[in-house]
């Protein structure tokens, strides 16, 4: 087991899908895009890699809603045997401190320096990461582009050390614990955040109302979940557009990790005040 940790917007689920192969944990440039422990995983011949994306640690709100991810990320790491530590390349703030102080000093950590891409001078690099090597006895230091093939592969290869011996915990064609029903709630949640951008504030959510199967069809009836009756107007757009674009980019997602057709009908519901109730919040498969 082994836990992706960071900052929000430092690549944590860009990293999880590139090491495990496929898109198990949705993406965008919206902080607080994860919201769940996702778990991806990946059997590469005598070793089973099972990876552990949680939410970027939340400093600056402090609602119901960051209070359970803040939860989902404390918890996660004092029940794995090794943690990469994500940070972005030649930056490392008070934000990035406040999660490494979360870490547990007995659990092996790995700093991973992402968007090493994004990094012009690379000659700064080097002072960087002795800087870095000075705020803990990091167990290793790797700077990576997550999208760099030969990157991930030698990450994994650094990572495979840390791993315990014993019997795999999954079958090796399995990419995650997480079922179709959830995985197609968080794929349309990734797709109104990319077509709304920063007009809709992040207290939005996709419920499942039915998922069926017929052979292999899948009839899915969602609901967008928003906290005013504004955020509905964006999400539907002039004459339903932004709507049919958000429900046909997620179908074709979900057809293609679902390796089969779907159906797909959306609505769009308010519900004010949602993401500061504690129990509602549960209700809706928050921890």
């Amino acid at each position: 087991m082994v836990a992706i940790v960071g900052r929000p917007n430092v690549g944590k689920s860009t990293l999880m899908n590139a090491l495990v192969g496929q898109k198990v944990s949705i993406t965008s440039r919206k902080a607080q895009t994860t919201r769940h422990r996702i778990t991806g995983i990946n059997t590469i011949d005598d070793a089973q890699y099972v990876f552990v994306d949680t939410p970027g640690f939340q400093t600056k709100h402090s609602g119901a809603l960051n209070r359970s991810l803040n939860r989902a990320v404390t918890s996660t790491l004092t029940s794995v045997d090794a943690i990469l530590f994500v940070i972005e390349a030649g930056r490392f703030g008070a934000d990035d401190q406040k999660v490494l102080d979360l870490i547990p000093a007995n659990v092996p950590t790995l700093l991973i320096a992402n968007k090493l891409d994004r990094v012009n001078d690379k000659a700064t690099l080097y002072p960087f990461m002795q800087q870095m090597s000075a705020l803990r006895e990091f167990n290793e230091i790797v700077p990576l582009s997550a999208k760099n093939i030969d990157d991930i592969k030698r990450l994994m290869a650094t990572i495979k050390p840390f791993l315990p011996e014993g019997e795999p915990i999954y079958g090796e064609d399995d990419l995650t614990d997480r079922s179709e029903r959830f995985l197609a709630a968080e794929i349309l949640r990734e797709k109104v955040f990319r077509w709304t951008g920063d007009e809709l504030p992040y207290t939005s959510t996709v419920l499942i109302d039915k998922f069926e199967t017929e052979g292999r069809l899948r009839r899915i009836f969602a609901t967008i979940l928003v906290d005013r009756d504004t955020h509905k107007a964006m999400i539907i757009g002039q004459k339903g557009a932004k709507l049919k674009q958000i429900s046909t980019e997620a179908r074709l997602d979900m057809a293609k990790l679902f390796d089969g057709p779907v159906y797909l009908e959306t609505f769009v519901k308010v519900k004010s005040g949602w993401a500061d109730n504690e129990a509602g919040l549960r209700a809706y498969g928050y921890e």
